[in-house]
């Protein structure tokens, strides 16, 4: 059985969770780099961001797998694992250009629709979907497993914002007089 209130609440948490980080920040702690990464605090936002983003094509892509043998995914995850080199570095380059494009506001706006979207799409699904899955590129993303379901997907972004989270270095709201960081507090 799927839990989908679970899932639910991981939306609606990262939601509010990515509101309160981007009206929170000032313009000097959206420049500061993040911990553990080559992206400032505002890109690796957008990058947080970006993992809920990618969920309409990977849940399309997911439909169109679990159609074929399940042989055909697990090719076509071996191919593209074959492609980690490129994929790391258009995967950094998207985020740098994606903070230019996309003003921190905005992203908090972007994401709100992502995850009510995605919410209305979950309510949609059927069980067997939730249960159906395919083979993923492992070298790409530490949150992804060889194998995932339509319902690990759906668990995915929470899983990417949470790791990515820890790395913001953003002040925290009620402390900027002691200029503890988001990421001091969390670790």
């Amino acid at each position: 059985m799927v839990d989908r209130e679970a899932i639910y609440e991981e939306l609606r948490g990262a939601r509010a969770t990515f509101r309160r980080l981007v009206e929170d920040a000032r313009p000097d702690d959206l420049a500061r780099e993040s911990s553990g990464t080559r992206w400032t605090n505002q890109q690796l936002l957008f990058h947080m961001l970006f993992g809920y983003l990618l969920m309409r094509p990977l849940l399309v892509l997911a439909g169109m797998f679990t159609r074929m043998p399940v042989s055909a995914s697990r090719v076509f995850a071996k191919a593209l694992d074959e492609m980690t080199g490129p994929f790391h570095w258009v995967n950094y380059l998207g985020s740098c250009l994606g903070a230019r494009v996309f003003p921190p506001r905005r992203m908090a706006a972007t994401l709100d629709r992502v995850t009510m979207a995605l919410e209305r799409r979950l309510r949609a699904e059927t069980g067997a979907r939730l249960h159906s899955g395919m083979h993923y590129p492992v070298r790409w993303d530490p949150f992804f497993k060889d194998f995932m379901t339509v319902a690990d997907l759906y668990h995915y972004p929470a899983q990417h914002f949470d790791f990515h989270k820890q790395q913001l270095t953003l002040r925290q709201v009620g402390a900027r007089s002691g200029d503890q960081d988001l990421g001091d507090r969390e670790r």
